[in-house]
């Protein structure tokens, strides 16, 4: 029974990482907003489940809008740093990021956020979205934004949304199967992961011989079969570092004969009871990884205490879902517009690019293999992903009308949610929607009819989060010249560089003040992967580490320095990636 109905400008449902993006956006551009969210930490891949390693828009021009002010933050917050997993460049206490997020939404006088709710209706009105039905409570609003983990709003709406695969058939997709097999069957997307935090509890020993951590006791359905071979090929501590945060905590999210879980994932979306099934079964895979983990490894590993605001702190508030229900929009982003131009470093742009991604094209199917169109490039001395677009039009329903998406439910195709899903492209995403949906409401219109370049301007000129839409490596969001370039390109997409480098390339050379300074002889082994055998500080003499680096200017240093040099640097030494990242090098 509804007790109180509320009225917004805009309603954002649910708490993920593009809804809490979405609800502080609108609400700093000064719309009345509302946000209603499951869970009570606001952030969702980037906090509540757990995935607080986050994966892709990490070179430094690229760390821009809400997902660069997050990493701000981080940096100032966390003790000891980012640097300590090999995963990502990014690896944090997922506390602190929930803490980041309560605080940017307390500091709004006009966002009322209302946590433990979920959907239950949605209110219409011919074509158009009105309100949301909650359990004891209803919102109406002037523009609706669907922001849950699963895209639960478009199944309320009746609005159209595809789950599962499309075949090649449909767009052409390189990657996209040519008939349905037993693997679009058993898996119609991508399998979540439930997130366990283990600790490393140390080595001291009792007198009665039993090492410190808890027992993990096995849950049900425990087969230790499913998880022999975890981590060969790696070892253990490199395992376990791959995802290490800090203050010996262990983020278990692991794809090899690890949590991954996908067994009936279409029970997602059936009923809420086949939800909770789900739910519980794939808690109860990840229990049984860590138990694994610590049969195999030893006592010293347990399950982290007080990380989660729940009973079972160790386990994430829900699972990492790496795949929803994804909206048919007005243009849906395909494999062919995230994979590189023709002899080029980057994806083609869309007219009304709204939001930037980097990661390669990564899909998970446990104890499968699938390959995929290669979409990556070697920079900065490793690995990175083709930098791509979304547009607009793909967060709007084709029919409906004062509705928006704003998370992993945008309109993709199940080949390029491969990429479109990672975290700082949907904190891109939210943004982008949250701003549209402002605007929206000082136009009076509906998001079909926003122009697009009144929103391109305004996350390009936002006063507290400028967010960038035209990927280029050598272009930091610090440049006097940075939005000129930005709408030159969107004015001249045909002149867009191939090599995704603009041609003035002046830089900000400033040293960040957590870097140290290094002593050593440089070694180009190839392109793109270089060593660093360090003489100076004597604590590390001898040592040899991979260099890499996330800032322009150090990367094209590094591809002209003379191979056996000696080189003074300067940067921050990732103990579990064994690598330097260096920020200065030999006063460049």
């Amino acid at each position: 029974m509804v007790h109180q109905t509320y009225t917004a400008d805009v309603l954002v449902v649910g708490g993920g990482t593009g809804a809490t993006a979405a609800a502080i956006q609108a609400a700093r551009r000064g719309a009345k907003t509302i946000l209603v969210s499951e869970f009570p930490w606001l952030g969702g891949m980037l906090t509540s489940a757990g995935v607080s390693v986050p994966d892709g828009n990490e070179l430094e021009s690229f760390q821009t809008g809400l997902w660069g002010a997050f990493l701000q933050e981080l940096r100032q917050r966390q003790p000891g740093g980012l640097d300590n997993s090999w995963v990502s460049f990014f690896s944090y206490d997922p506390r602190i990021g929930a803490e980041i997020f309560a605080d940017w939404v307390q500091e709004l006088p006009n966002l009322h956020w209302i946590s433990g709710q979920v959907p239950l209706e949605v209110f219409r009105q011919g074509d158009s979205i009105t309100g949301v039905r909650f359990a004891d409570f209803a919102v109406t609003a002037k523009i609706i934004l669907d922001g849950t983990e699963l895209g639960d709003l478009l199944a309320l709406a009746d609005i159209p949304y595809r789950w599962g695969w499309e075949l090649q058939s449909e767009w052409g997709e390189p990657s996209a199967p040519v008939a349905f097999n037993s693997l679009t069957q058993t898996y119609p997307v991508q399998a979540p992961t439930y997130v366990v935090i283990m600790q490393d509890f140390g080595e001291a020993m009792s007198t009665t011989g039993y090492a410190y951590a808890p027992e993990i006791l096995a849950a049900p359905n425990y087969n230790p079969s499913q998880f022999t071979g975890a981590w060969d090929g790696y070892g253990a501590e490199t395992f376990l570092n791959y995802g290490r945060l800090p203050g010996g905590l262990f983020m278990m999210n692991w794809p090899i004969c690890g949590n991954d879980y996908g067994e009936g994932v279409g029970r997602l979306i059936e009923s809420d009871v086949s939800r909770g099934e789900f739910i519980q079964e794939s808690r109860w895979h990840s229990h049984n990884f860590a138990h694994f983990i610590q049969k195999q490894l030893g006592r010293r590993y347990g399950l982290a205490e007080k990380v989660f605001p729940h009973a079972s702190t160790a386990f994430a508030l829900h699972p990492y879902y790496r795949e929803s229900r994804r909206l048919v929009g007005l243009t849906t982003v395909r494999e062919q517009d995230i994979l590189p131009i023709a002899k080029g470093r980057v994806a083609s742009i869309f007219n009304d690019a709204i939001a930037v991604g980097n990661y390669a094209n990564d899909h998970h199917y446990p104890g499968v293999q699938f390959s995929l169109q290669p979409k990556s490039i070697r920079w900065g001395g490793r690995w990175t992903g083709t930098p791509f677009t979304i547009p607009y039009s793909s967060l709007i329903p084709a029919t409906t009308d004062g509705f928006l998406v704003c998370e992993k439910n945008i309109s993709v195709s199940h080949i390029a949610n491969g990429a479109t899903r990672l975290q700082p492209v949907v904190m891109g995403i939210g943004q982008a929607a949250g701003m549209a949906a402002a605007i929206c409401v000082e136009l009076n219109c509906q998001p079909r009819d926003l122009p697009i370049r009144k929103l391109q301007t305004a996350l390009l000129e936002d006063n507290r989060s400028k967010a960038l839409i035209i990927p280029l490596f050598n272009l930091p969001a610090n440049r006097s010249d940075w939005r000129h370039w930005q709408l030159y390109y969107l004015d001249n997409p045909q002149a867009y560089p191939v090599s995704g480098d603009c041609p003035d390339s002046t830089f900000d050379k400033a040293l960040i003040q957590e870097s140290n300074c290094f002593k050593g002889i440089f070694y180009r082994l190839e392109q793109q992967e270089y060593r660093f055998t360090v003489t100076a500080p004597a604590t590390y003499q001898g040592q040899s580490w991979q260099l890499v680096t996330l800032r322009s200017h150090i990367d094209e240093q590094l591809r002209a320095y003379p191979h056996e040099q000696l080189v003074t640097l300067w940067g921050r030494y990732n103990h579990s990636g064994n690598w330097l990242l260096v920020e200065h090098l030999n006063g460049g």
